[in-house]
């Protein structure tokens, strides 16, 4: 069987999309509609968390958008894209990988929610720019390892710089937070976005019908 990813347009599931397309997997994309806990109720079958992604493969069953990448990298490779033990920058590898998303991605949404989402009685002025303050201080760590450094760790493009990346380029697109961006992690964004697997994964999403 394929691997298959339950996905909505540019959200974390973004993440291992664009892994699979860095390894070349053959794979099958199920494009939801965001949140698809409201929108797309026989999703709570499949996911009672209700949360994207979702990812399967044989019996594997995964939430987590940055676990996938590590799995995939380690299933499917060897890949240069992870960094193994017996390399210098595992430990770096490791924790970039984590802070992508506890330490990035969480005030993300929390400002994408209570800014943007939420009905205009229930927005949460307070919340949304502390958290935009809370995203933009960590973004600062981003921002010294980039000064001198093409890709985070290893001396190549990593898994890393697809959990990061990421992060960066869902605040590219959320108003509230582009802002935030510093020219040096602009230009990291731009390099991204010239990787042919990141344009083809943005054109798998884009071409993949929203189930309904």
């Amino acid at each position: 069987m394929k691997p298959t990813l339950y996905h909505c347009r540019n959200a974390r599931s973004f993440r291992p999309l664009w892994a699979m397309e860095e390894l070349g997997l053959d794979y099958e994309l199920i494009n939801l509609p965001f949140p698809p806990r409201v929108h797309h109720k026989p999703y709570l079958d499949i996911n009672p968390l209700g949360t994207i992604p979702f990812f399967t493969d044989g019996q594997t069953k995964m939430t987590e958008s940055t676990g996938i990448c590590e799995y995939l990298g380690r299933k499917h490779g060897p890949t240069e894209l992870v960094v193994g033990p017996d390399e210098p920058d595992f430990g770096a590898y490791l924790n970039w990988m984590y802070f992508s998303d506890a330490t990035l991605t969480f005030p993300q949404t929390l400002v994408l929610r209570y800014e943007m989402l939420e009905p205009k009685n229930r927005r949460q002025p307070q919340v949304s720019d502390d958290y935009r303050m809370w995203f933009a201080g960590r973004l600062t760590a981003v921002e010294r390892r980039l000064e001198h450094a093409m890709w985070l760790v290893g001396d190549r493009f990593t898994m890393a710089d697809i959990a990061i990346g990421y992060a960066i380029l869902l605040a590219s697109v959320l108003p509230p937070l582009e802002p935030c961006i510093t020219p040096t992690c602009k230009s990291y964004l731009e390099r991204l976005r010239e990787r042919p697997a990141f344009k083809r994964a943005q054109q798998k999403q884009k071409d993949t019908p929203i189930a309904v």
